[in-house]
């Protein structure tokens, strides 16, 4: 499937690390995908705190909003609001292709285990699990505790990737920016989705 036909579903929670999710929207439309996004109330804590910026609460807005930070085709990008149970994301009859949590807080992640679906973040990624489409968590925790790693590997069992965003530095990052896209690049590995972020291990000349 090319990358123009897929659909990604990604999710914003309130762990630390929203210029992750950030910047892997902005490479998914680049790339040609839909997406579409669903962002938490904390969320938007989070990016006021992290990065100075304001996400509005309604989804007309926010889309209007990263409309014009992303300036992706017409359509390509679609904005959830955190209750909109008749999202196609909320039934196995019309999921995305796949699912990103970027980042993913431990309440997400546990809720997720157990299967609560209280909210449309929580039930996408249900439907995902039982539709066994590619769902992809990446957790901003540390230390993690047992209980977090338990769940982990519950989701793991599940078929669910973990994927921590923990940068390398064989390729020399000289940026935060480079570090955030050492991970945004294997987040888009796992989704299949061709990039150029970053250095690949073994390429000559590259990791000098």
């Amino acid at each position: 499937m090319s990358p123009a036909a897929r659909t990604i579903a990604v999710a914003w929670t309130g762990a630390s690390g929203l210029p992750y999710g950030l910047r892997l929207v902005e490479c998914l439309l680049q790339s040609g995908c839909t997406v579409w996004l669903l962002v938490s109330k904390v969320a938007q804590v989070v990016a006021r705190q992290e990065m100075a910026l304001e996400l509005p609460s309604r989804p007309s807005e926010l889309q209007a909003l990263l409309d014009g930070r992303f300036a992706g085709a017409p359509g390509q990008l679609k904005v959830f609001g955190r209750e909109e149970w008749f999202a196609p994301i909320a039934s196995g009859s019309n999921p995305a292709d796949a699912m990103v949590v970027c980042p993913c807080t431990m309440a997400t992640l546990a809720s997720i285990a157990a299967g609560l679906s209280r909210s449309l973040i929580e039930r996408a990624a249900d439907v995902m699990i039982k539709e066994q489409r590619k769902l992809v968590l990446v957790p901003r925790e540390t230390p993690l505790s047992v209980i977090h790693l338990e769940n982990m590997l519950r989701l793991a069992r599940a078929g669910v990737v973990i994927l921590p965003p923990a940068p390398g530095f064989y390729h020399h990052p000289a940026t935060i920016d480079e570090l955030i896209d050492f991970i945004v690049a294997r987040i888009l590995d796992q989704l299949g989705v061709a990039h150029a972020l970053t250095a690949r291990w073994g390429e000559e000349g590259r990791n000098e």
